[in-house]
This record gives structure tokens, sequence and C-alpha cells, in this order.
């Protein structure tokens, strides 16, 4: 737990320069550009433990993370990704390569190989499929992957400029990216080829952003493509060392990070914020709000229900989805994870079918079956676990699905839901065991310990009202919506995390970066980039 509790905190009665509402990757980073730059910031947190989907949680002596599971490029010296990470940690944040085979696509008995290094996949890609249309047809999808690549100057840039200035140069700025967010991921693979298999490989990691290619913009599936080509790591000391390196930059800087300090609402007077109301009814002023709660929860709950009214912030969101949610499963097992011959590198499950269309349309209950499973072993990842936790590992497991399924515990109590509500659970693990058992036999009968998450614990902890894992969908609606920025209508409220950017730790990192520049109005990342060699 890192920061200090809102009950025990004897500063509620200072003035500070910005009060960022929520600690996930969003609500940190920008939190700690803005103490570098010499401002006083308070970050408040609703859970009890900091970090959003970076955070961990123990259980019987075994600690799991969350929502990070591995991240690309910041294993790579020079990339701006590995330099904002070290910008913003003071240099403390450290990082673990996966193994050279980051991702295996498992569909049935065969076994896809996802290689660190852009020619290795391609060749990878084309030992898979040795027919030359298929060649011809990899060759073009991965020139598609550099064109995007070369993209998002201006249609990133169009969100910190100052709003007037995009009203006038937005469409031009965002048009290029527009050609390619337009289509959806599997219109522009079909486009490529016919062959089901090469596009059901191809696309099979788009449980990265929680979508179908039938409905994802290709755009969010190039970008994360683009992301993992030089494979991939996981944070030295595990998913809660993200939190621990960073908070002590922001009270270096005279801020501080409160856990179980819930924020009833954003006080708004005329159109100006100035403050925020706590759940208890303290106020606590500041000059700037920012919220990384996301787009809905801020427009819909924090923001006061006449303000969002004035600026029609309910239209708006009618333009937007919510992102899927998802059940997680935590498993500890009692053996190192070098004895266990654990990889440091994740698997996608699939059974022997290579349209996601068909298998994620027949998933329409929590009874049929399960279409695709991910599961990793962070212990393995982490050069540190068996300092921290010898002789022990973990597995973790995730699967995607609606909100709805669990609609009907809404409004019970997290711990408290019901007999009904834990032997499904029960069900559920015993069902995601047999997922892992397909690409770890050696785990059968060992896995001492599990827990179970599902949405409504997302929805409980992060302010997600549908559970959703990736805040908005990332549809090729959502990519024309100009709103989906830093500066909101309400003058001094910002918005900052995976809904200003794009899905993932990194996007929400990136989304800290635009929302610093937009409130320090310079270029935050050119001048990390020079700054550091």
């Amino acid at each position: 737990m890192t920061g200090q509790s809102y009950r025990s905190c004897k500063r509620l009665d200072e003035h500070f320069d910005a009060i960022v509402i929520g600690s996930g990757m969003g609500g940190l980073s920008v939190a700690s550009l803005l103490s570098k730059a010499g401002k006083k910031v308070l970050v408040l947190e609703k859970h009890y433990i900091v970090g959003g989907y970076t955070h961990v949680f123990a259980r019987d002596g075994y600690e799991w993370d969350v929502g990070l599971h591995y991240v690309g490029q910041v294993h790579i010296d020079g990339t701006p990704l590995q330099k904002v990470f070290r910008h913003i940690s003071n240099d403390n944040l450290k990082w673990a390569p996966l193994d050279d085979v980051y991702d295996r696509a498992v569909f049935g008995k065969k076994v896809f190989e996802f290689v660190r290094g852009k020619e290795n996949l391609r060749a990878k890609f084309k030992g898979y499929f040795p027919a030359q249309k298929d060649h011809e047809a990899i060759d073009a999808y991965f020139g598609l992957l550099d064109e995007v690549s070369n993209l998002g100057v201006g249609y990133y840039a169009e969100k910190v400029i100052p709003p007037f200035l995009a009203d006038i140069f937005g469409p031009m700025l965002r048009r290029k990216v527009l050609t390619y967010s337009n289509r959806t991921t599997l219109d522009a693979l079909r486009s490529l080829t016919d062959n089901q298999e090469l596009i059901g490989v191809l696309t099979m990691q788009y449980g990265d952003y929680g979508m179908l290619p039938s409905k994802s913009s290709f755009y969010m599936h190039a970008l994360l493509a683009n992301h993992y080509m030089d494979g991939a790591a996981y944070p030295v000391g595990g998913a809660g060392n993200m939190a621990a390196t960073i908070v002590p930059v922001i009270e270096e800087g005279g801020g501080a990070v409160l856990f179980n300090a819930g924020v009833k609402q954003i006080v708004v007077q005329g159109n100006r914020a100035v403050g925020v109301e706590m759940e208890d009814g303290t106020i606590i002023h500041a000059d700037h709000i920012i919220s990384d709660t996301g787009v809905i929860d801020t427009f819909s709950n924090l923001l006061p229900a006449e303000v969002a009214k004035k600026h029609d912030l309910q239209e708006k969101l009618k333009h937007l989805t919510p992102s899927q949610a998802h059940i997680g499963f935590y498993g500890g097992i009692n053996e190192s994870p070098e004895s266990l011959g654990l990889p440091r590198c994740n698997y996608w499950i699939f059974d022997n079918e290579y349209d996601h269309e068909l298998s994620g349309g027949n998933f329409k209950s929590l009874k049929d079956n399960i279409p695709v499973a991910y599961v990793s072993f962070p212990a393995a990842k982490d050069p540190q676990s068996q300092v921290k936790r010898p002789g022990r590992s973990t597995v973790e497991a995730v699967i995607i699905v609606p909100y709805d399924w669990f609609s009907k515990w809404q409004g019970t109590q997290w711990q408290k839901r019901g007999e009904e509500y834990e032997q499904l659970k029960k069900e559920l693990a015993d069902r995601l065991m047999e997922k892992i058992y397909r690409v770890a036999p050696q785990l059968k009968g060992k896995i001492d310990t599990f827990e179970v998450s599902t949405p409504l614990s997302t929805a409980n902890f992060m302010s997600h009202a549908k559970g959703e894992m990736y805040g908005v969908a990332h549809d090729p609606e959502r990519f024309r919506q100009p709103f989906l920025k830093p500066y909101t209508p309400v003058k001094n409220v910002f918005l900052t995390g995976q809904d200003v950017m794009i899905a993932s730790i990194s996007g929400a990192l990136m989304g800290g970066i635009l929302c610093a520049s937009a409130i320090l109005k310079k270029d935050v990342l050119g001048q990390i980039n020079k700054t550091l060699k």
C-alpha cells in the first residue's frame, strides 16, 4: 500500500495546484509530471490500494497483479516510452524482458509463436503459412503496420493545442488517422487475404484491447501490433512497483497520494472548477482538477448534473460504448517457477476455431464454451519474485465477458454477494483451471489457493459502471470523437488516462503526457526526449 490514508491526512485544508481523481497510470503519470514541473499535486484514490489497474493484491502468501501483464518498448534503451517511465519514476522503475517468444497463440493442438523483432516475426508467419499468396498477404500486412506507425503526430497534437485552434485545424490533423481508424480490423485483414486461419492468427491479440476484429478499429489493432513488435517486459518487483516508484516523486514535489479517498463530485463555480467534494462532505481546493476515472464516469457522475446538461455532455457520451468487462483467475502454487518450468511469456488459448467472430458470437452465457482465455505466470516474469516470496509461483487467467451477465448482483456488497455468486465463481475457477492445464499440465493438482474476480469488482473499485476493462471501446466511432482529449468544456477540468489516448498501461501513461502538456502548455514528451539521453 503506497501513500497514506485519507482518514489520517492532516493537509486537507491546503490549496493544491492540482487534484488528480484516481491513481491509475494516467493519474500517477500526470501527477508525477506536474510535480516535476514544480506543482503541488494531490492524488485521491477511492480504493484501499493505490495504482488502479497496476495495483497488486495478496492472499495466503501470494501476490498477483490485476491489470498489468506485459508492456512493449520499455526494455529498449532510447524509446520514448522507456524515457517517460524513467522520468516519472526518477529512474527507479526497472524492467525485465520477457522471453523472445513473448506470446503464444494456441489453436487446438497448433501453437503459433510471436517472436521479438519485426523480421523475425515476419519469417515466423511465413513459416506457418508457406503459400506464396499468404506470403504476399503477410508482407502487405506489415506494410500497413508501417504506414500506421507514422501517422499519429497530428492526431495527438490536436488533443493538446488550445481548443479554439483545434476547432479550426482539428479535421486536417485527424484526417490521416481516420483513414485507418474508420475501418474495422476484420475489414482491413480481409482486404489482404481470404485465408481465415491467417486472419485468425494475425488478430489473435484482440483481447489486449477487448474487442472482436469485426468491431474494433484497425488503427487500434495496428498500434498494439507495433507496440509489441520488439517484444515486451514486466516491471522488476512486480506491477505494484510502478506506484511504489512514482508516488515518492509526487511526495518529493510537496504533494500527497491518499487512498480510501472517494470523491463525490467536482466543485464548479460559474463554469470554473475550484475543487472537489469528498464523500464525507469535505471540500478540497485546487487550481486544476484532473480525472483519471474515465470520460463516462467524469461526465455522468463527477461533474454536477446542471453543468453536464449545460454542455450537452450526455449527448457526447451517446457516441461512445463502454469496453467489455472481464473475469480474472488468480492461482498460487507452492513451488518455484524454475522447478515448474514456467515460461516468461503469455498464452492466448483458443479451441480449434480461427474465426473469432464465430467463436465469440457463440459465447452467449457462462455455460457456453469459453472461446478464448489469456494465461500468464507473473512470478516467472519478475526476477525479484523469489526474493520476495521464495518457492512460490503464480498463474493468472483472464476471459472477456459482458457485464450484464452479472447484473443480477449489481448493488450487492463486495465479498458479501451470496452463496449463488460464490458457487458461480467456484465453477468458473474449475473451467479456467482446465484452460491453464492445456498449456501448463504440470500445474494440475498443485494450485493450492485461488481467487476469482468478476466485473462487479471492477465496477466497485475502478468507478467503471459496466466493469469496463479498457475504458471506452476502441471501435471506429471512438476515434471520430474530438472531445476525447485532456480539455473539457469546464474550465480547469481535465481528463487523463486511456480515454484520452488508447487502451493499455502505455496508452494510459501517454494520456498523462497529453494532459500534462495541455496544462503546462508545453511539449512534455519532446522535453523528456531531449533531456534523457
